[in-house]
């Protein structure tokens, strides 16, 4: 694509539009997209809800009585061709009339990949496929949706907050609490933005959370899951206390008693039993079964312990990780560490982050690191 001045302005706004949907529409992607004609933005949308029009449709939708023959559609993802929900995005598209699409990122579904594009093409649509720095923001905000079609598999954010000397609790196992309140809101705004949160046993019974997002204007709370392979769980913990208002999965091994089970399932939990030889190969268990529920998990706020963040770093299932740095000394040679499980046995082998990047919340550090492209 040759893209002029004024294309990469409103495909920026476009990918701008698409993160309002971000914590409404998984599993379907975020969408932007925006209409010109004439040189003129005449009509922009979003993809607002899961089971709603898509954001090219809204986008039409807002223009009105303008005619927008020969207009150019902006949108941050290809144009979908197949029935679901909702009908395809390029019957809109072609019935409206519009002569030029301009798309920020492909759609890797198979359902998609292309089709759509092809589709328009052979109907005289002039098609647009952006590059570089525009394209990898496209993909970036889609990174659960890219997975989950791509391996069917969650993308899994892992957040912990630690001391200046890597520790995230106290020899005795205090941790409350490392981060501040600031560092501590932000973190549910991730809750918020992700279909699950994922705990270990550890955790659960040394905490007794809660793992609801408790903000402002959350429109779905994510599935609580907590790896739990002896089912051991107590019945009057919060989180299955809450099981029949906010869902709760338990993911047990073949170890975990019927009995424990069966009292879980019936206080309202979903019990998944995972398979493998070994931890990382349970977890990976795990994630294609989480991954495969109706409606399916796509995104996975990872909050510990370190055991399991451990296991999941040993399966090669952490995409992303945020961690909170607080201006603390714990010191301790039995101080927790974030991630254990079994590491490399060289610095060669160790995984490098794609991206890293250091903001500062409050009186914390935030270190953000992407590990994987999808």
């Amino acid at each position: 694509m040759q893209r002029t001045e004024t294309d990469h302005e409103h495909l920026t706004r476009a990918i701008e539009l698409a993160e309002r949907g971000v914590g409404s529409v998984s599993p379907n992607p975020v969408v932007g997209a925006l209409v010109v004609k004439d040189d003129r933005v005449v009509g922009e949308g979003w993809h607002e809800e899961y089971g709603g029009p898509h954001a090219e449709v809204n986008a039409i939708a807002a223009v009105g009585d303008t005619d927008l023959r020969g207009a150019t559609l902006y949108v941050s993802l290809e144009p979908c061709c197949h029935h679901g929900q909702q009908p395809p995005c390029t019957d809109a598209i072609l019935r409206a009339g519009i002569a030029r699409v301009v798309v920020a990122s492909d759609d890797p579904t198979e359902k998609a990949s292309g089709r759509g594009l092809g589709i328009l093409r052979d109907e005289g649509v002039q098609v647009d496929l952006a590059g570089g720095e525009l394209a990898a923001r496209a993909r970036q905000q889609n990174q659960a949706f890219r997975k989950h079609a791509r391996t069917g598999r969650p993308w899994v954010l892992f957040k912990s907050a630690m001391s200046l000397d890597g520790k995230v609790a106290t020899k005795t196992g205090d941790s409350k609490w490392i981060s501040t309140e600031d560092s501590r809101l932000v973190a549910h705004h991730w809750r918020a933005s992700c279909d699950a949160v994922a705990v270990g046993i550890g955790t659960a019974l040394a905490d007794d959370p809660q793992l609801t997002a408790r903000i402002d204007g959350v429109r779905h709370q994510p599935r609580r899951v907590v790896f739990d392979a002896t089912a051991r769980l107590p019945l009057d913990s919060k989180l299955v206390s809450a099981a029949h208002e906010v869902p709760l999965v338990l993911v047990a091994s073949r170890a975990a008693r019927r009995s424990n089970t069966d009292a879980l399932e019936n206080a309202g939990a979903e019990v998944i039993v995972a398979t493998g030889e070994h931890e990382p190969a349970r977890v990976r268990s795990a994630l294609d079964q989480l991954g495969a529920l109706d409606p399916p998990v796509t995104s996975v706020l990872l909050e510990g312990g370190p055991h399991l963040a451990g296991a999941f770093l040993d399966a090669g299932e952490i995409d992303e990780l945020r961690l909170f740095i607080a201006p603390l000394l714990l010191g301790g040679r039995s101080a927790r560490d974030p991630l254990e499980g079994e590491g490399v046995d060289a610095i060669s082998d160790a995984l490098r982050a794609l991206t890293l990047e250091c903001d500062k919340v409050a009186g914390d550090v935030l270190l953000s690191a992407r590990l994987r492209e999808w």
